[in-house]
């Protein structure tokens, strides 16, 4: 059988353990090839006091190295940086970075990509970008025609996901975070939870999810923004985030119907 391989692209350093760290776990002891891309080194994410603020490029090293560690946890075989900064994600050139993910894509020639949904899951222009630029992405690496930086032959993914936060969770932890909403331009945005039906992919994946515990913790500079769910106990913690295993099946190219699959891999083993 042919290897199984799994590649998320995500906007910052933590989304990758905040989101789906137990599915990432999970399907990496099982012997998935499991591969990240980020599209930057989370370089404005501070929420500790602005006057020990590292700057741009100190917080880029941190959370740099905060990633690396926990994808080591998680059991990740690569990671990539595309080199844009962040909150400037919707902002890159839109043929460079298509082609920089592309490349990947043919690199590593994974049967299943996952990223963000169209709401980037609250919001944030960074994680709705990513999206839209992994989906032309996809489109592009399978056209032969299409010659990235790399000039890699083309690849067909199977099947692409959206990394979504289904209702009843999202009710679940709500009371733990606080208010979740922030100012994009004149807009204010928030959680944007996917109702129980719309999901397509439910993974059980309980047993992995003190690891992603521990991958989370590995992103200290960002702990704050888990509110009180960061002071939680570990079994606690693994609770709630056996709850977090929703996906979105954009489309895929070997299975279909509206029955709730268990695997993201389902229609390819």
């Amino acid at each position: 059988m042919e290897s199984l391989r799994l590649l998320a692209v995500f906007a910052h350093p933590d989304d990758e353990s905040m989101g789906m760290g137990g599915t990432l776990a999970k399907y990496s002891a099982e012997g998935v090839e499991t591969h990240l891309v980020c599209a930057s080194r989370g370089e404005r994410g501070w929420f500790g006091p602005e006057e020990q603020n590292p700057g741009l490029s100190g917080l880029g090293q941190i959370r740099t190295r905060e990633l690396e560690n926990a994808v080591k946890e998680l059991g990740v075989k690569s990671l990539h940086f595309l080199g844009y900064l962040d909150g400037e994600v919707d902002q890159a050139p839109y043929a460079e970075i298509t082609s920089r993910i592309v490349s990947h894509i043919r690199r590593i020639q994974p049967q299943v990509v996952v990223t963000f949904p169209p709401d980037g899951n609250y919001g944030h222009p960074d994680h709705i970008a990513i999206g839209q630029f992994t989906s032309a992405a996809i489109v592009c690496a399978a056209d032969s025609n299409y010659q990235d930086a790399e000039n890699l032959p083309a690849h067909r993914v199977s099947k692409l996901y959206y990394m979504v936060d289904a209702e009843s969770f999202v009710d679940l932890i709500a009371p733990f975070m606080g208010d979740m909403s922030f100012q994009v331009d004149d807009q204010i945005r928030g959680e944007v939870p996917w109702k129980d039906w719309m999901v397509t992919t439910r993974i059980e994946m309980l047993e992995y999810c003190k690891t992603a515990w521990r991958a989370i913790q590995c992103h200290q500079s960002q702990l704050a923004t888990l509110g009180a769910l960061a002071e939680m106990p570990e079994d606690a913690a693994a609770s709630v985030l056996a709850m977090q295993g929703t996906f979105y099946r954009a489309f895929s190219l070997v299975n279909g119907d509206r029955r709730v699959e268990t695997d993201l891999f389902e229609g390819l083993r």
